[in-house]
């Protein structure tokens, strides 16, 4: 007996010309993720993102989410949508799946851009992830949502804000958690790409977000030494750079495939 093809992810498409493709973090979605720059990315690109079984609108699955199944649906949309070519782009959860894909298909891969994310968790990260996972499962998503601002935004611009203005923030992200919340942090403390990182061939920007205490810089380092001939760039941002410094990470992602295309 064959086991069925999975149902394809859901995709979005913005943009033409070389093909870029984007992945997303745990309790996220492409639009959650790369909204704010989706512009700027779709001006000199055709981009393409899926969002992971529970985001955006893919269903939840019922079996556990597996790194080589999202690398595959991330290059079958490229497939769908007539890209022969791209460049991969993987922020925190998505910088594994980008990395498995790249190393799965590496003669399709032009550029790698891995932003605030891993190759393997630590202990205090996974820590980290099984609160999140228990209190997203618990049903307690005011309370994580309340974790995740403290979590994730750097403390200069948490501060800036008021108990008040914290509280409202905290409403919405609650009320916008995706159903695939759970799978998706699980998988985060799953991953485990280390093995792959020295397959590597594509030229790679790791772009670390200094002020990150959900994946700390120290992780974050640590990836880029191990990818041969990796560069790095630093963004003064806590965990999510498209929060905080949405136009620095826009210009680093865009300067770097640039130059990637002048050296080509």
């Amino acid at each position: 007996m064959t086991n069925a093809v999975p149902t394809a992810y859901a995709r979005t498409v913005h943009g033409s010309g070389p093909g870029l493709l984007l992945a997303h973090g745990a309790g996220g979605g492409i639009d959650a993720n790369y909204g704010p720059i989706m512009k700027g990315l779709a001006a000199q690109h055709t981009v393409v993102g899926v969002d992971y079984p529970g985001s955006g609108h893919t269903p939840t699955t019922p079996t556990p989410l597996q790194l080589d199944l999202m690398a595959d649906q991330l290059v079958a949309a490229a497939d769908a949508e007539g890209l022969d070519t791209f460049a991969l782009c993987g922020y925190s959860l998505g910088g594994p799946v980008a990395i498995r894909a790249a190393v799965r298909h590496p003669q399709r891969v032009t550029a790698l851009i891995l932003s605030a994310t891993f190759a393997r968790v630590d202990t205090r990260t996974d820590l980290a992830a099984a609160i999140w996972h228990q209190l997203y499962n618990t049903g307690q998503h005011f309370l994580l949502a309340q974790y995740l601002t403290q979590l994730t935004v750097s403390a200069p611009l948490l501060n800036s804000l008021t108990p008040a203005q914290v509280r409202a923030a905290a409403e919405q992200t609650a009320a916008a958690i995706p159903p695939g919340t759970g799978a998706q942090v699980d998988l985060v403390r799953r991953a485990d790409v280390r093995d792959d990182l020295a397959a590597i061939t594509a030229p790679t920007l790791v772009v670390v977000t200094t002020a990150d205490t959900l994946i700390p810089a120290t992780l974050q380092y640590d990836l880029a030494a191990a990818i041969p001939g990796a560069q790095t760039a630093e963004l003064p941002t806590g965990h999510l750079p498209f929060l905080e410094q949405p136009n620095h990470w826009l210009e680093i992602i865009t300067g770097f495939l640039s130059r990637q295309r002048d050296q080509r």
